[in-house]
């Protein structure tokens, strides 16, 4: 147990390091690019128009302190982490004088929906199929189903997404084609607005559990065709075991890689997520992440990042505090 306690401080440790590198890489990216979020707004408000010379270095002092950009580099950074470590990541320009922290926790609940039961059912699938297919090489099934996915292994989620819409809302236009549920329906645990979520959701969820899903087919085919040569499988056909505990063995001694490469592959899914939502406008954060970038909102790009940031390092700790619990020898060391 003491090993144990000790294994989730140092792991916890490493996530703050993480977490910490990842928001300075966020405040200090955009400050070394071209981008002037003030220039921009200036000139987007008064390019029709001619205005005081006066009237406009008044509005460029007051946006930068509304951005923080006031100061040295490092006295912003400073500021920076001092409104960070209160919550406040200022005001959204677009949506003034919305909090930032208010649009994101607004848009949160539909990504983390979206991303977690994806994610769920594609690690099954794609663990389950790949077993099977590992384990019976020379089956039919096994060989349509390992050409299908390779074919659909390197395609894009956008891309499947593109198709998924012209096939299921143009084509048979049984799914609706944007949107997060049917408009004029009040948030509540009736059945209709439940079936109106996940009718929505449907077509965003099926393009990232397809791609997530052939990820982990081709992983996991591979680790089970490593591990049908072990002692362990030869001695288990040998003393006469069922195929289904067999094949029970080989998901069990195939899980901590599989853990590994998820905690690896998190980032791609919140990538592929994002990409997702902005196809379908389905309103989470990728869709408001779009938005910001397009109106050169400064603030909510920031503060999207760091959630980005915080949300997929501590989904990795997560992971890590499974590891011990699937392998003994990381309780004993």
């Amino acid at each position: 147990m003491e090993n144990y306690v000790k294994y989730i401080i140092t792991r916890f440790i490493q996530t703050l390091i993480v977490i910490f590198i990842g928001i300075t890489i966020v405040f200090f990216a955009p400050r070394f690019t071209p981008m002037d979020p003030v220039q921009s707004v200036i000139m987007r408000a008064y390019s029709q128009s001619t205005v005081d010379a006066s009237v406009i270095q008044g509005l460029v002092e007051t946006l930068k302190d509304l951005y923080g950009l006031r100061g040295t580099i490092w006295e912003q950074y400073i500021r920076f982490w001092k409104h960070l470590l209160k919550g406040d990541l200022g005001p959204s320009f677009t949506m003034f004088p919305t909090p930032v922290i208010q649009i994101i926790f607004k848009a949160l609940p539909w990504t983390i929906g979206l991303l977690l039961t994806s994610t769920l059912i594609a690690w099954l699938l794609g663990i389950i199929l790949g077993t099977l297919v590992g384990y019976f090489p020379n089956k039919s099934f096994s060989k349509i189903l390992s050409i299908i996915i390779t074919c659909i292994y390197p395609i894009p989620y956008y891309i499947i997404a593109l198709i998924l819409i012209f096939i299921f809302c143009y084509i048979f236009p049984i799914f609706p084609l944007m949107g997060g549920v049917q408009i004029g329906l009040k948030p509540s645990f009736s059945l209709t607005y439940i079936l109106s979520v996940i009718k929505h959701g449907f077509l965003p969820a099926l393009s990232l559990i397809i791609g997530t899903t052939c990820f982990i087919f081709m992983t996991q085919r591979a680790l089970v065709s490593t591990l049908i040569a072990s002692d362990f499988i030869v001695f288990s056909e040998v003393a006469g075991l069922s195929r289904k505990r067999i094949f029970l063995y080989l998901i069990r001694n195939s899980m901590l890689p599989q853990i590994t490469d998820l905690a690896l592959f998190l980032g791609g899914i919140f990538g592929g997520a994002l990409m997702t939502e902005i196809v379908f406008s389905y309103p989470g954060i990728g869709q408001i992440l779009y938005s910001a970038i397009l109106q050169s909102d400064f603030n909510l790009i920031m503060g999207i990042s760091i959630f980005s940031v915080v949300g997929v390092a501590f989904a990795a700790f997560i992971l890590d505090l499974i590891y011990p619990l699937l392998d003994p020898r990381i309780r004993v060391k």
